[in-house]
């Protein structure tokens, strides 16, 4: 069966063992057969965004390049990040600051999944609002509906590099069906 919709996978995270790039190994495993899943591992890649490289007409970075393919070969983002300093960390507001020139993030179904511990005092919230912000601002196409949170902790990431909660994997799992739902719904518009 060919999958039905393409869904782009980005962590927030750089660090090795991150929670936020386990949950999404964890949504790439437990797809289904009607999803096709990419992992996105280029991020550190990046250059600092500077928009004199970013010019109508010039190439830009090989990266960048990458980046923005692989988004508009998506239907929709899935989002896993960390809350650093009270937003979400530069290296992935980096990333969005690249599809600006590019338009590939408007009108994109976005989701995010928050995997905040349960100690932590916003629950990623900070981050969320200012990932909510910058995607309002690429008019990208805020899947709320898909958009969940998930406390775990650093030792819900087994040997494997997945989440290997049983309660976790449904909620993932039901994240993805939820966006790609939102996705074939609105593929025609």
């Amino acid at each position: 069966m060919n999958p039905s919709v393409r869904v782009l996978l980005i962590s927030g995270s750089l660090r090795d063992g991150s929670t936020n790039t386990a949950v999404l190994r964890t949504a790439s495993q437990i797809a289904g057969d009607e999803i096709e899943t990419t992992l996105y591992g280029q991020m550190a890649k990046l250059p600092h965004f500077n928009p004199d490289d970013d010019r109508e007409g010039e190439p830009v970075h090989p990266a960048v390049a990458q980046l923005r393919a692989e988004i508009t070969a998506a239907d929709g983002l899935l989002l896993c990040t960390p809350e650093y300093a009270g937003a979400m960390p530069g290296a992935l507001k980096n990333l969005l600051e690249w599809t600006v020139g590019d338009a590939s993030t408007y009108r994109k179904p976005i989701a995010w999944i928050n995997a905040s511990g349960p100690a932590a005092p916003t629950g990623g919230a900070d981050a969320h609002d200012s990932l909510r912000k910058v995607l309002g601002y690429v008019h990208a196409d805020i899947v709320e509906a898909a958009c969940a949170r998930i406390a775990l902790t650093r030792d819900a990431v087994g040997a494997d590099g997945m989440i290997d909660d049983p309660g976790a994997q449904e909620k993932i799992a039901q994240t993805l069906a939820v966006l790609a739902r939102h996705v074939a719904e609105h593929s025609s518009d």
